[in-house]
Parts: structure tokens; sequence; C-alpha cells
């Protein structure tokens, strides 16, 4: 079996997937909690009588909250606009021995079995080539396709490297 479509990744796809990654990670994870305490520290203000204190916290809590997608928002739109990569559609040619990815006269190869791991849910196919970096393939773009990338990846990729939903 094999697919060609091309992908170009928009704003909104690539936040998507930054915000994901953010929030999997400590720091997602860390501000998180950090939200909770918060939370708790300023409802236990507010029964001992400490108006003041309990309000900042609730502010420093909703800061700490709004901090990390407006920071990957304003980085998403920089790097939008300043990589060339995101300009252009990127190609995709996928079969059961590798993915192909050209952009121009620029092409690069990723054998299956070098692949990281590869994740996937209703919206979109995201396959890494390492921890950080991932090919994100969005349903609305590969439309038919999207099906059989996702019935490729689960023959070729190993079951422990696979979760697609």
């Amino acid at each position: 079996m094999k697919t060609k479509f091309d992908v170009k990744i928009t704003e909104k796809d690539l936040f998507q997937f930054n915000m994901e990654q953010a929030y999997k990670g400590s720091q997602g994870i860390l501000s998180i909690l950090f939200f909770i305490l918060l939370c708790a520290a300023a409802v236990m203000g507010f029964m001992r009588g400490q108006i003041f204190y309990s309000v900042l916290y609730i502010i420093v809590g909703i800061i700490v909250m709004v901090y990390v997608p407006l920071s990957l928002k304003g980085r998403v739109k920089t790097v939008i606009r300043t990589n060339k990569v995101f300009s252009e559609p990127l190609h995709f040619e996928i079969d059961e021995k590798l993915i192909k990815v050209s952009q121009g006269e620029e092409t690069a190869e990723l054998p299956w079995n070098q692949v990281y791991k590869v994740t996937g849910n209703k919206k979109r196919i995201l396959i890494f080539s390492n921890r950080r970096n991932a090919y994100i393939l969005p349903e609305e773009q590969l439309g038919e396709e999207f099906s059989k990338v996702k019935e490729i990846a689960t023959e070729v990729v190993e079951k422990y490297r696979l979760k697609i939903k």
C-alpha cells in the first residue's frame, strides 16, 4: 500500500501540537499543580477571612494558567512567519518501508524502523522522528489518505511505539 499527499502546517496545527507537548511535559504538569495549590490557598484564605491574599492567589493562578498558552501562541506565530519549512506544503509519500518527505528541491526519508513513535486521534496523526520533533498530519488536509496512513502505521510500527485511537 502506498499513499501520497501534501500538508501545509497551519498556525492552528502547530499550536495544538505544542500545547499537547507542553502539557504532557514537566512544565505543563507543574503549572497545573501550582494552579491547584494556589486555588487551595485561595479557598483557605477566604475561610480565614484573608480576602487580599485570596484574591492575590487567584490572580497569580490565572497568570500561571494563561502564561503557557500565550507564550506558545507567540512562539508559534514567530515560527510560522520566519521558518521556511512552514511557508510551503510538504509532499509526503508513505509506504510500508519508509516515509518520504519533500519540499522544493529538499527530500528526506525516514524508514519506519527509525520512527520514534506514532500517535494519533480523529483529528491528526503525529509521526515522531525523535522525542521532540514530529510530522503533523491533520485529518482535514489528508481526507481519504488519513485512514491509509493509519493503516500503514498500524501494520509496520511496533505496538509499543504506536498509540493511534
